[in-house]
């Protein structure tokens, strides 16, 4: 078993988080020392629509005379909130980010009612009523809890006419780089989630498969920085899951949209769900067409035999895709505590890259040119995805007493037909010094997946729950790849080594159980996971097996201590791994760069982290104010190691480092300084020492840098919204040089129109097209500089319209906006 806890104490770093932790927990105990022996009223906040505990929502009483602020309190993960008070009367007003306040007028306490129960408080998200139509209610764009934060994409202009990428880029805590490859505080293993379910809107491309999934499929993305072990072990960052949309309100309803763009981007978008009595249908529906230029540029020294040889390298390149994207399903309400929900996912993307480079070889320096090559590719790409689903849940008597089922079957195939041509002058451009090469590369893939999980919930006395669950997946993947090359008389014959078919096969079967309670302000909540893994890869043509089984065990532990005026302090620690993904291992080179290559690594090994953090929640009347002080102690590092040869062509691959060290400290706030103005930042500012000497001396590093994020939104004339967002990730140290730093600035404008029924936004991206990654990676015999932009300034236009069915009786009055009890 793979449990080192105890490595953890070895950095004298840790040992500073441990005397945090300790001085935390003795804190805890003084706290239950200090029991005044006050009266208590307790009460429970759920959504009005969902019944869906609130979590963190804040409670505050005030005197009933005169009105003054006494004391207060905030809900825990099942929304419970307990509040000491003395002997008396007062009014109460429970508040949650996105949703109505709720008032209530007459709270009397005495010792004989005492815990005094408010019962269970139903709040509604806030709405902008019209006289006759209910407009879906739209929340905050960022809310904070101590265990994750919640992104709203529809309050966010930024996101309009965007894909998944797009929206993530704009997620605090989040990066996401030219390739499209997502990191979460700094790290690259994160495990994206669909509804929280692996799903084949991600696809064996992982986080880049989202470039294909339309932004306005998506309500909210939640971040998880320290998953408990309820959630797979996979994604040591943490985890991302993408909520899609889907409504279960009466009746008819729905949201459309229509979005044109520069660089070209059209798109068609619809979610539309109807209601009648017990069965519930709802449809996505996406269609976009885009063309997207990209450019990069590479400065490479080579060194042989007391010469210097130099390569000025240019790309160019165009994506054009047309993306289609469909997801279709029913609830069945056998009665309001039994449902059957069953959906159908399929999506479709048909593309065409056309790139171009050029090489310009020197000796010694930049005067001694010796040739150019040129080489195009001009690829075609098919990729349709499906995904089946079925899902039971059976809610009990008691509140949190619940069984879910579910079963999914996902279906993924792509298939890449590539054509290249290469030709080398002399420095005239013209004189040709080799024949015409003209390569033909072609790479079929399929993925299927069975998931098979089932969560039971129990709770027990007052605030305790018992959870346990059981989850199976198995997975096949393939990759059957061959490159071949015309040779003088005109015939495709094999490259050397360029031809194989590669089988990946993955079965994981996973159990898992949390116990958790809450006694007086101090709540617990203890997990235990364990995940056998069975994995085989196989290169059919050289009869290459390499069969890996593993058991681990992944423990949790958060424990949340609710403090005066409303704060609240969380510590929490969990064990996470990071499998090799399928293209991890994948041997098959790109070969897109005929002098640049990266493949997979068939010996790659796992990757484990025990992760620790200490977080604190702050809500004020008009906000909330989170920070977290974190550290991962990792073993087994897989970073992407990037070789020279004599030639001055490379390979980059993925390589286990010994060990990394990472540990920072990240600010998240949401404030509202005016009804007509709202600020998100995000600061995340980190150390990681990084120790690759078990593969070579020189792989190591030891790096400080920081990432903010600012948003600030503000509305004029009532129904028109202008939003600026500033973007900074600062410089940076590698295993193997330096990334430099990236600064962006996003600008978006809103305006309802149609009676409130309809938003036309317009939004720019990368507004001084500064969203570049520069590097520089060196080795024994290299120095390499590059610099690429994958995504140019983009400009979108979208026209979004809310259809809704449900009639008000009357005109809403003046103050109705908040409950009263």
């Amino acid at each position: 078993m793979n449990i080192s806890i105890y490595t953890f104490f070895k950095p004298f770093s840790s040992k500073i988080f441990l005397s945090v932790i300790i001085i935390g927990v003795s804190f805890f105990g003084k706290g239950f020392a200090q029991n005044t022996g006050k009266l208590k009223i307790t009460g429970k906040a759920i959504d009005a629509q969902t019944n869906v505990p609130l979590s963190y929502a804040s409670i505050r009483l005030f005197t009933k005379t005169d009105s003054v602020f006494v004391t207060g309190a905030i809900t825990d993960e099942a929304g419970m909130f307990s509040v000491d008070a003395a002997a008396g009367g007062y009014s109460g007003i429970l508040e949650f980010m996105g949703y109505k306040s709720f008032k209530i007028a007459r709270i009397q306490l005495t010792k004989d009612n005492s815990p005094l129960d408010l019962g269970v408080i139903k709040m509604t998200p806030s709405a902008n009523v019209l006289d006759e139509v209910e407009i879906r209610a739209e929340k905050s764009s960022m809310e904070l809890t101590l265990d994750k934060k919640v992104f709203n994409v529809g309050k966010d202009l930024a996101n309009s006419g965007g894909t998944a990428i797009d929206i993530l880029t704009n997620v605090p805590s989040v990066a996401v780089d030219v390739e499209g490859n997502v990191s979460l505080r700094g790290s690259g293993s994160v495990r994206i989630l669909i509804d929280g379910r692996p799903s084949g809107l991600v696809s064996f491309k992982g986080g880049a498969g989202l470039q294909q999934l339309q932004g306005s499929m998506i309500e909210r993305i939640e971040v998880i920085t320290n998953p408990s072990a309820r959630y797979e072990a996979e994604g040591m960052g943490g985890i991302i899951n993408i909520i899609l949309k889907k409504d279960r309100q009466q009746g008819l309803n729905g949201s459309f949209d229509v979005i044109l763009g520069h660089p070209t981007n059209y798109g068609l978008a619809a979610n539309v769900n109807y209601r009648r009595k017990n069965l519930n249908f709802f449809v996505n529906y996406t269609l976009s067409y885009r063309d997207t230029p990209g450019r990069g540029s590479q400065y490479q020294e080579v060194y042989r035999n007391d010469s210097t040889f130099l390569t000025r390298q240019n790309s160019d390149n165009k994506i054009q895709g047309m993306n289609n994207s469909a997801r279709a399903g029913f609830d069945y309400f056998f009665n309001p505590k039994n449902i059957l929900t069953a959906s159908y996912t399929w999506r479709t993307s048909k593309g065409k890259r056309y790139t171009t480079i050029n090489y310009r070889d020197y000796v010694s320096n930049l005067n001694n040119q010796q040739s150019i090559t040129k080489r195009t590719q001009d690829e075609t790409e098919t990729e349709p995805n499906s995904e089946y689903s079925l899902n039971y849940k059976k809610t009990f008597a008691r509140e949190g007493h619940e069984l879910t089922a579910d079963v999914r079957f996902l279906n993924n195939w792509e298939n890449s037909d590539q054509i290249f041509t290469q030709n080398t002058f002399l420095p005239d451009e013209i004189t040709r010094i080799s024949r015409n090469i003209l390569q033909r590369s072609v790479n079929d893939e399929t993925e299927k997946q069975w998931l098979f999980q089932i969560d039971y919930v129990h709770p027990f006395r007052k605030d305790g729950k018992f959870e346990v669950g059981l989850r199976s997946s198995l997975r096949t993947m393939t990759n059957d790849y061959w490159v071949r090359e015309q040779n003088e008389q005109g015939v495709y014959v094999p490259l050397p080594g360029l031809t194989n078919n590669f089988v990946y096969e993955e079965n994981i079967h996973a159990l898992y159980g949390i116990l958790g309670n809450k006694v007086n302000k101090f709540s617990y909540q203890l997990g235990l996971r364990g995940e056998l893994t069975d994995v085989k890869t196989t290169l059919k043509q050289t009869n290459e097996v390499n069969p890996r089984n593993y058991f681990n065990l992944f423990p949790s532990a958060h424990f949340t201590y609710e403090l005066p005026k409303q704060n609240a302090l969380q510590v929490s620690y969990s064990r996470r791994t990071r499998r090799p993904r399928y293209n991890d291992l994948s041997p098959f080179m790109t070969f897109s760069d005929s002098r640049n290559f990266y493949s997979g690594n068939p010996d790659l090994n796992p990757e484990f982290t025990d992760a620790f953090e200490i977080g604190h929640i702050k809500y004020v009347e008009k906000g909330s104010f989170t920070s977290s002080l974190y550290y991962r102690y990792t073993t087994g590092e897989v970073e992407r190691i990037r070789r020279v040869d004599a030639q001055g062509n490379s390979i980059t691959r993925p390589e286990n480092l010994a060990t990394e060290n990472a540990y920072g400290l990240e600010l998240t706030s949401s404030y509202n300084p005016f009804d007509w103005w709202k600020i998100d930042g995000n600061f995340n500012f980190y150390r990681a020492i990084t120790d690759g000497s078990n593969l070579d001396a020189r792989y190591k590093s030891d790096t400080y840098t920081w990432f903010a994020r600012l948003t600030s939104r503000i509305t004029i004339l009532k129904s028109t919204d202008v939003q600026v967002r500033g973007n900074y990730e600062a410089p940076q140290q590698t295993t193997q040089g330096t990334r430099r730093e990236i600064a962006t600035l996003d600008l978006a404008i809103s305006r309802d129109i149609f009676k409130n029924n309809g938003t036309i936004t317009l939004n720019v991206t990368d507004v001084f097209n500064s969203r570049k990654f520069r590097s520089t990676t060196t080795g024994a015999n290299f120095y390499t500089e590059g610099n690429f932009q994958g995504r140019l300034r983009q400009i979108n236009l979208t026209l979004s319209y809310r259809l809704r069915q449900t009639k008000l009786s009357g005109k809403k009055k003046d103050g109705d906006d908040d409950g009263e009890m």
